[in-house]
């Protein structure tokens, strides 16, 4: 067997390996294409699969910490799953996780952005994701059973992680979505329908980018999870209600929100103030 055909074996059994597993098809997909990469710059290299090569490989990589982490993570993988060679950080060392502070809008905000469209469906984009705190996925694969309007509550199917849980819906989004309900007539089970089906994240970046241009902000979706975590946390609900509502299996992950909340902040005077 020669070296191409060894390295389309190796990826082989690092997509089935990843499939029995349970990986999303977006983890199955980066690991892959960032083996290749890395299998391709052995050929050209004559380097043997070991770690100085993946040391080598990832000091010719130009690129921010997260991405460089995924392309760790995936090696980590492959070296441990597929040729049996595990290592540790004390073997190759990697740059620590970057701590970003969430972007969000706030509540003003969030009102242009509503009311900066006619369109209904592009309405219900932003208040699902506002109202619900959801992920751009979770959204995407929301469907009209999971909506429960007698107790006010949102399923969310396997999320994040393969999780499922439950989430808000509030008054003011139910009125939009039985007028959406009753202006539409639907092709699939879904709350959101493209031309071809589902509603694409490309569709939905886009409404949000464009929607952000008129009130003279950068969106993304994103940013409006965030905001939904913040403000909860703002108006005094428990951390550990929101790490539920969010889906976070940690509250560490939802601590976050505690540095851009102003809940405490705006109890505290500036020294200037008493001068």
């Amino acid at each position: 067997m020669d070296y191409t055909d060894l390295n389309q074996k190796h990826l082989e059994e690092l997509k089935n390996i990843c499939i029995l597993k349970g990986f999303s098809k977006q983890t199955i997909k980066a690991y892959y294409y960032n083996v290749k990469r890395f299998l391709d710059f052995i050929a050209k290299s004559g380097l043997n699969l070991e770690n100085n090569a993946i040391k080598s490989y990832l000091l010719t990589l130009n690129l921010s910490v997260n991405s460089m982490r995924l392309q760790y993570a995936s090696l980590r993988f492959f070296f441990a799953e597929i040729l049996k060679k595990p290592f540790t950080t004390a073997d190759v060392p990697i740059k620590k996780k970057e701590k970003i502070l969430p972007k969000l809008l706030s509540k003003e905000q969030i009102k242009k952005l509503i009311e900066a469209t006619d369109n209904l469906k592009h309405k219900l984009i932003v208040k699902l994701l506002y109202s619900s705190g959801l992920r751009l996925g979770e959204l995407l694969n929301l469907k009209r059973k999971d909506l429960d309007f007698e107790r006010n509550i949102l399923y969310i199917r396997k999320g994040k992680g393969k999780k499922d849980r439950i989430t808000l819906i509030s008054e003011n989004l139910k009125l939009d979505l039985l007028n959406y309900y009753s202006k539409n007539t639907f092709k699939t089970e879904y709350i959101l329908e493209g031309r071809n089906g589902k509603y694409t994240k490309k569709s939905v970046q886009k409404v949000l980018d464009n929607l952000g241009k008129k009130i003279g902000t950068k969106v993304h979706p994103h940013m409006l999870r965030h905001s939904f975590a913040t403000h909860l946390l703002d108006s005094g609900t428990d951390i550990r209600h929101i790490q539920k509502l969010l889906g976070h299996s940690d509250i560490s992950t939802t601590e976050i929100y505690t540095h851009v909340s102003n809940k405490d902040l705006s109890n505290i005077r500036s020294p200037l103030d008493n001068i």
